[in-house]
């Protein structure tokens, strides 16, 4: 896997790269800002990037828009973004494209390298890597008329640690529950969501994309 990193701050930039290469992660470039970052892009075949959300020249959004070029150029293209903040209209904005392999973690969750290296392989699989507290923020801002009130508060719990990228058995443990019990629920969450199928892409990114976007 080789990687590409997008990160300001010059000590965590060299954390992140020893990090990921002591995983057997390469690192194929690591730039500072995100016309670099783009560069190395064009220039060299990666699987994935990781890039913080603010960075020079005006500490805004310029990673996530690096990340939004990223994906326009090489749709599908799997990005994790880091930020200091819950900023979740970032999130909002990446998620809009209705696409996997994209990841919103805080900064804070770096320091658990299984956790970080897993959210990294799940996004470049495919599949998302939502933060919790980012997941919690959008949440808060569901409208009365937001398919996910269907859902009942168990069901909305198991929606919310398929959205952290757990499998069936990982959330059977967290929650104590019988596998067989997860994917009825599973089951019903797909069913309420209106997600036949048929439908085109992965119904767990489908489900988790409806979650995160309502």
């Amino acid at each position: 896997m080789r990687i590409l990193i997008a990160e300001d701050d010059a000590l965590l930039r060299a954390g992140l790269t020893m990090l990921l290469e002591g995983e057997g992660i390469e690192v194929a470039a690591a730039a500072d800002n995100a016309d670099d970052v783009l560069a190395a892009f064009d220039a060299q075949e990666v699987d994935g990037a990781v890039l913080d959300v603010r960075m020079p020249p005006t500490f805004t959004n310029e990673g996530l828009r690096a990340a939004l070029e990223m994906r326009e150029r090489r749709p599908g293209f799997p990005v994790l973004v880091l930020s200091a903040y819950v900023e979740d209209s970032y999130a909002a904005k990446l998620l809009g494209e209705g696409a996997s392999g994209v990841g919103y973690l805080l900064k804070e969750r770096v320091g658990d390298v299984g956790e970080f290296v897993g959210a990294l392989r799940r996004v470049v699989e495919g599949g998302t890597a939502m933060d919790p507290e980012v997941i919690a923020q959008l949440v808060s801002r569901r409208h009365a008329d937001d398919p996910v009130q269907r859902l009942t508060p168990r069901e909305r719990e198991v929606l919310s640690l398929v959205a952290q990228g757990m499998g069936n058995a990982a959330i059977s443990e967290q929650l104590v529950v019988s596998e067989a019990a997860v994917g009825k629920h599973i089951g019903n969450i797909f069913s309420k969501l209106d997600l036949a199928p048929d439908d085109t892409g992965h119904r767990r990114v489908l489900a988790t994309l409806a979650y995160l976007r309502s």
